[in-house]
């Protein structure tokens, strides 16, 4: 088997999944660590949303080798996880708006960088898998959103170390919700788009790409 062909329930799979997996958890625990330490919406949003990807990925391993219906089971629940993340990251950057904060900006790019770097790699490991289900192609999802999630924070953390300012902080942190919600609603589409798929038909409406 070649490394660009790798069969949907195979153990080379199931250990890209776990490697990714850990990587999101150990990305989260950084995030958090720097995110408290630093004062930064920005860093405490990507926190949640690798803490999600984490949890997502969980749920891909588990459905790898269930039904279809299972595995559209699992991206809903990826889904409504990233909405629910975009509503609690929103309320805590207007928290900040409101109370005041005071961001690191070192410590955001420096964070941010390092994040990058991991969610290239996930990137590079999902996207050798090929025959992609629904779980995994929302996998996909959350790496690339994560990974110019990342962009984001180490152009405001420039911005706050020149300016002082919070709000390139708190704009980000929106940011990222948004980029979250809008990953949220394809994933939540993909699965819609998924039964028609497997029964061979057509819908038309909000859900049609």
């Amino acid at each position: 088997m070649s490394e660009t062909d790798l069969d949907l329930g195979s153990a080379d799979k199931r250990r890209t999944l776990w490697i990714v997996l850990w990587l999101n958890v150990a990305i989260a625990v950084g995030f958090f660590i720097t995110g408290a330490i630093g004062d930064s919406n920005a860093l405490i949003a990507n926190g949640l949303d690798n803490t999600s990807d984490a949890v997502v990925y969980g749920l891909t391993l588990f459905a790898l080798t269930r039904s279809r219906v299972w595995k559209r089971g699992a991206a809903r629940v990826s889904g409504f996880m990233l909405l629910i993340f975009a509503v609690g990251v929103v309320l805590d950057a207007i928290r900040r708006f409101l109370e005041g904060s005071e961001p690191a900006g070192v410590m955001m790019m420096a964070m941010a960088a390092i994040a990058a770097i991991v969610n290239l790699l996930s990137l590079y490991l999902l996207k050798k898998l090929q025959n992609r289900d629904v779980n995994l192609r929302a996998a996909t999802t959350f790496s690339f959103n994560d990974f110019v999630a990342n962009g984001g924070i180490i152009i405001a953390g420039v911005v706050v170390l020149f300016t002082g300012a919070n709000w390139p902080d708190l704009v980000v942190g929106i940011a990222v919700a948004c980029i979250a919600l809008y990953g949220g609603i394809e994933i939540l589409r993909d699965a819609h788009m998924d039964i028609h798929e497997e029964r061979g038909t057509k819908h038309r409406g909000f859900w049609k790409k």
